[in-house]
């Protein structure tokens, strides 16, 4: 821990720090055995951000086992929805619903994949959409048991989340609280993209002009020249970049991408110098690409969305504009393995592109039987 706090690459931050911050007060309480070095312990404290900052600086120093603060979090608020959740009568429902479907499946995938600390927010949607449903019912006098089609018809008039209750009624006609009910698909956003003579001449600034910072460049090249969310791209590693046979790579899914010179340049001056958006004992080496503030933390979508909006690139229509131009150009199974995309929505994209392979397959194999 000291020696993260020593390395800050601003001084006079990690001096204020020690000086004002209630996160140093419980410190020097620790330090001194008055105060158990515990999740638990932090846990319990009532100045929250000043105690979670600390926690994410002993879990990178490994003072503390790591703790997926999300999830953790969102544990509590489904707690306490659970037990605030009107009526009293649908609790024992929405528990169930929460541990056994929406919370065991955010588990599930926090152990499969690293993400961002955004990643909690459908979780959140569904509770909330659940138990909005259930006060719904109650007060129109009817039960889940009871509820039928014209009741959701008359639900999704609502507003424009309430076809976020449609997980919820999955499970429950699947363990026979409801009887099956129809809710229409969610719509795909569609959005305007930028146009391809912008997208280039965004990218061009970006690979070429030395006086943006290095975490915009790179982030922003990713998303205009690969279509990658920024969910994504906050959450990439340094091992997702190598460097052989003179180039180098990226990878996004199981396969590595040869990418440009100048972006290889970016991405290799990036991971060994150019990384500073970090806080107080954050550790000199970090695994993440894009580090954040909070130490051993990436940083997060929203605040890369804000760096790449004050540059004049916004997500959305540029993340269009180079997945339809990708699409164009590769079969949709290339542009998934490659990409990272599910195949369904990489056949969307190629479709929107207006691209045509169905006969690539039949051509390869041609072409395979030709060669000598």
């Amino acid at each position: 821990m000291l020696e993260a706090i020593c390395a800050a690459r601003v001084p006079k931050s990690a001096l204020n720090w020690l000086r004002r911050s209630h996160g140093a007060a419980l410190l020097a309480r620790m330090a001194s055995g008055k105060l158990p070095v515990t999740h638990e312990a932090l846990d319990a404290e009532p100045r929250r951000r000043a105690a979670d900052f600390l926690r994410h600086m002993l879990a990178a120093g490994r003072v503390l086992p790591p703790r997926d603060q999300e999830l953790a979090r969102t544990s509590e608020w489904a707690h306490r929805i659970i037990e605030t959740a009107e009526p009293a009568t649908s609790r024992q429902m929405i528990r169930a619903y929460a541990t056994w479907q929406v919370m065991r499946r955010l588990r599930e995938s926090a152990r499969r994949t690293p993400r961002a600390r955004t990643y909690t927010a459908h979780a959140h949607r569904n509770l909330r959409a659940a138990t909005g449903f259930l006060a719904w019912l109650h007060g129109r006098g009817l039960t889940l048991a009871g509820c039928r089609q014209a009741d959701i018809d008359a639900w999704l008039g609502t507003g424009p989340a309430a076809s976020e209750v449609r997980d919820f009624l999955t499970w429950a006609a699947q363990h026979e609280h409801c009887q099956t009910l129809t809710l229409p698909g969610r719509a795909r956003a569609t959005g305007t993209a930028v146009s391809q003579d912008q997208r280039w001449a965004l990218a061009a600034r970006l690979l070429h002009d030395d006086t943006l910072d290095l975490t915009d460049r790179a982030a922003g090249c990713l998303v205009l020249l690969y279509g990658q969310q920024l969910s994504r791209i906050a959450a990439m590693t340094t091992s997702q970049v190598s460097s052989y046979g003179g180039t180098v790579h990226v990878r996004f899914g199981d396969h590595d991408i040869p990418v440009p010179e100048p972006l290889g340049v970016i991405l290799t001056k990036l991971i060994h110098t150019g990384r500073t958006h970090t806080g107080t004992g954050s550790p000199a080496a970090s695994p993440w690409l894009f580090p954040g503030m909070l130490p051993g933390q990436p940083i997060t979508p929203l605040r890369l969305s804000m760096r790449l909006h004050a540059l004049g690139i916004y997500t959305m229509p540029g993340r269009r504009a180079a997945l339809t131009d990708l699409a164009a150009q590769l079969p949709p199974a290339v542009l998934a393995d490659l990409l990272h995309l599910a195949p369904t929505t990489a056949a969307q994209w190629t479709r929107q592109a207006g691209g045509d392979w169905s006969r690539y397959a039949a051509e390869l194999a041609r072409t395979r039987h030709h060669q000598p």
